[in-house]
Parts: C-alpha cells; structure tokens; sequence
C-alpha cells in the first residue's frame, strides 16, 4: 500500500454527493463509487476497518451551485473531435475542431483543451485582479498588467482506462504567492476541478 491513497467517492445516480478520502500515503488515489441507497451502510462498514488501520476519514462535499447567474450554451456535432462545435450566445462562435498531430490528427483545426485553456487562463486573470483589487493598491496594479499561462494535458491516467486533464497555471507579473493562492481559492475553474462540480447528463 506504500505509496497510496484511498478515495471513498460516495455517490447518487443523479449527481456526486459526498466523498470521503482516506489518506495513507500523499500521492496517487483509487476511487470506489458507492449507491447513495449504500452510503451510510458502507461508511459505518468501512470506519472500523479504517480506525484499525491507523487510516484518518475525511469527509469532503462537493461543490454545488444555489443558483446561475450565466448560462453558457454549446453544440458539438460531426466526427467528435474531428467535427465542429458553436455557441449561439452572444455574438456568437463557431469552431473547426481537429485533432492535434500529437495524437494522430491533422492538427489543421482547434481542440477541446485550446478552448479549455483560454477558458481557464481568462477565469484565472479575473480572479486574480478581483482578489487583488480587495488589497493593496500595489497589488491591484500588478494585477492589472498581469498574464496567466495555461497548460492544459491529456493523456493516460493513472489507474483508469482512457484519457484525463492534468493543468498547470502559470502566473506572469505576480510576485505574491499569497495573492495567486487566494485567486486559485477563488476562481469557478478552479474550484471545479479542485472540489468537483454538479454535472447532469441527459436524453433530448
């Protein structure tokens, strides 16, 4: 087990409710989903063997939303990556997708994680002037100037078949650290990927 952590994802069909993380080891996780009708038999189940172990259970809850200031809408139809995607808000926008020659493709068009990138680099710049106008002049100003870099990976999980997201930000311009934290803490992109976020799938 050295080397691990144990993820305790207890979940309802409809929705991510609560998770509780098992730590052991600060690195990579494994994740058991559990029926909600399950959830409080399998945790009483669990917490005894975990207790036993020297194991601490920590429960964390996943973010969800009172209610939507903004909707964004987006249509994605063809060949998938290969095919196109639009949003009718706004002015509008339409996007020629195409695979990236890194994973076989012709590279000849936009991807998913271009698009997921610019997204989060303009979420994070926001975040980072807003906390940044509730300090120090100086700070604002610094702010104002400042650039975000954002690298968005896919590749092969860990543990899981397929493909995942792996990110890293990047901040031009700042020299507090206390500031770029508390714009990771505030940022909708980033408190998606790092507390979870509400995602419905559905039939039309």
């Amino acid at each position: 087990m050295e080397g691990q952590s144990v993820c305790v994802v207890l979940t309802a069909p409809e929705r991510w409710t609560t998770a509780y993380i098992l730590h052991i080891y600060p690195t990579s996780t494994i994740t058991v989903i559990v029926p909600r009708a399950k959830m409080s038999f399998a945790l009483r189940a669990a917490r005894p063997a975990f207790s036993r172990a020297g194991f601490a259970l920590q429960r964390r809850t996943i973010l969800t939303l009172k209610d939507h200031k903004y909707t964004a809408h987006a249509t994605a139809q063809g060949s998938g990556r290969n095919g196109s995607v639009s949003s009718p808000d706004g002015p509008g926008l339409s996007v020629t997708l195409a695979l990236p020659k890194a994973l076989g493709g012709t590279g000849e068009g936009h991807n998913p994680e271009q698009l997921f990138a610019m997204g989060y680099a303009s979420c994070f710049l926001g975040a980072l002037q807003l906390v940044a106008s509730k300090s120090s002049s100086s700070s604002a100003s610094a702010a104002k100037d400042a650039k975000v870099h954002a690298q968005v990976h896919i590749g092969e999980p860990n543990g899981k078949p397929g493909f995942g997201l792996s990110v890293e930000i990047t901040v031009e311009g700042i020299s507090d650290e206390a500031l770029v934290k508390a714009a990771h803490e505030t940022c909708p992109y980033s408190r998606a990927l790092s507390l979870g976020a509400d995602v419905k799938v559905s039939l039309k």
